[in-house]
């Protein structure tokens, strides 16, 4: 008899060890990032609740800090929020779909970067993308995708251009 409760037990382990295995084979393992100091504002939760399941093609993925955000396997994008807000710059800014992105990357310095990070600017707390062009995303296909959760943070500030602020251009030397 107990021969038999031991063929049984193991005829029900099969199919949950089965079941088990495949749901962690099936699944891309999670994403490690480190949180922004800020994560934990409670902005951060407006977006993280309304972050998409696809960006630019690609499927959303675990990530193992809170307030961020992965797409693709390999991860092509990454987002976090809580990231220290930047003041008044002269780094590239960008509107897309009315939020205002700094490119944070210094192309001068690297003009062939295969990586890109943009960061919201005049909202508090601020978000980060980080978007892996070796991976086909591009900024076009990436940025516009978060609008509608990074939208629920006021905006308190406006990306300026040299006209806007009424600065006159330094006019070139001439020979």
């Amino acid at each position: 008899m107990p021969r038999r409760h031991a063929a049984l037990a193991t005829l029900l382990a099969v199919p949950v060890l089965t079941a088990t295995l495949l749901t962690l084979t099936g699944c891309a393992p999670t994403v490690s990032l480190d949180a922004a100091a800020d994560s934990n504002d409670p902005g951060c939760a407006e977006i993280s609740v309304r972050l998409p399941d696809t960006v630019a093609d690609k499927a959303e993925r675990e990530t193992n800090a809170q307030a961020t955000g992965a797409w693709g396997d390999p991860a092509a994008v990454l987002l976090r929020c809580g990231v220290p807000p930047i003041g008044a710059t002269t780094k590239p800014c960008i509107t897309v779909n009315g939020i205002d992105w700094v490119l944070m990357t210094d192309l001068d310095k690297d003009p062939t970067a295969k990586t890109l990070v943009y960061q919201t600017f005049g909202r508090t707390p601020a978000t980060q993308v980080v978007i892996d062009h070796v991976s086909g995303a591009s900024d076009a296909a990436v940025l516009p995708e978060f609008a509608s959760a990074i939208a629920t943070i006021p905006q308190t500030r406006k990306c300026l251009s040299t006209l806007d602020t009424g600065a006159t251009p330094t006019p070139a030397p001439t020979k």
